[in-house]
């Protein structure tokens, strides 16, 4: 797995059971508690190894910290933050790398491992599979309104308890089922990274907007006229290749292109399999889980519709 589709991170065989799964990501504070930032940052890259269908063994920090400006016990307490969910995530810390930077940034570079024959890609969904999304979206805007202190904060109290949860969980339940096609839902919205699952122009996407789940108060904002900087970018990302129906409430449209991070997983998995798994993934405590679309055959035009 290389550059040939917009997956989540490469994989390398090694063997013939054994092939590893190689990534990176680093993002900018989207709280101002530094432990906190560390535990969303870590489980945003982490996230990369699951979407895969594999299991992350080692990680190395990728620092980016204005020394001058900050004390160190804040870059600790990023660290110590990471470290809590690289081993909830039953992985090591490795090591590392930093740099002088005007501006805090901070992630981790991955390796995991997956079998070379059963590991997930963004492509490959069959027309009739059922699509669940395993996490409530949302946490774009609440992050903005945060800032603009417009949320509540029970609220946003929710937001940060989703996207401190690692996929671990999700990916380990979700192997017990027939899965042709997952990825995580990221800095692309739900729009963007559900087109992924159909560029290989084997299939088209049916979401249902009222089955998907949304963090509270996130509609809310958008109605206030909070948004983010990356929404303009998301629908212009998506247009012409989305339809919505006259089902789709105009006032939630917006929801579709909200940036994640460390957002949940999306996959395409038969019908038949669907509501066991959500009932599965409901019992390990992911209750937002949701079958919230269906695959369709390819319609090149508009490959995605929101109904």
């Amino acid at each position: 797995m290389g550059f040939d589709t917009s997956d989540d991170a490469g994989i390398y065989r090694l063997s013939e059971d054994t092939a590893i799964v190689t990534t990176a990501d680093i993002i900018t504070p989207p709280v101002e508690d530094p432990y906190v930032y560390g535990q969303i940052a870590a489980a945003n890259s982490i996230s990369d190894v699951y979407a895969m269908g594999g299991r992350p063994l080692t990680c190395l920090n990728i620092v980016c910290f204005p020394s001058g400006k900050l004390p160190p016990e804040q870059l600790h307490q990023i660290v110590a933050g990471a470290l809590n969910k690289i081993t909830e995530a039953g992985a090591v810390l490795a090591g590392g790398h930093s740099v002088e930077d005007d501006e805090p940034k901070f992630g981790l570079a991955v390796t995991g491992i997956v079998h070379p024959e059963k590991y997930w890609a963004n492509v490959g969904a069959k027309p009739g599979d059922a699509l669940i999304l395993t996490k409530p979206i949302g946490s774009g805007v609440l992050f903005n309104a945060k800032l603009k202190g417009q949320v509540s904060e029970k609220a946003f109290q929710t937001c940060i308890d989703t996207v401190t949860t690692l996929n671990r969980k999700a990916a380990e339940v979700l192997q017990g089922f027939e899965v042709h096609a997952a990825t995580d839902i990221t800095g692309f919205g739900l729009a963007g990274h559900g087109l992924e699952m159909t560029s290989d122009g084997a299939c088209g996407l049916e979401i249902d907007l009222s089955a998907v789940p949304i963090l509270p108060e996130a509609l809310e904002m958008y109605a206030k006229g909070v948004s983010t900087g990356v929404n303009k970018h998301n629908r212009a990302l998506t247009q012409g290749r989305t339809t919505f129906e006259a089902s789709a409430n105009p006032a939630n449209h917006e929801i579709l292109y909200d940036p994640q991070t460390s957002g949940g997983l999306l996959v395409a998995l038969p019908e038949s399999q669907a509501e066991s798994a959500r009932r599965q993934l409901h019992e390990v405590g992911l209750s937002h889980a949701a079958i919230i679309g269906n695959v369709t055959a390819a319609h090149a035009e508009t490959p995605l519709r929101v109904r």
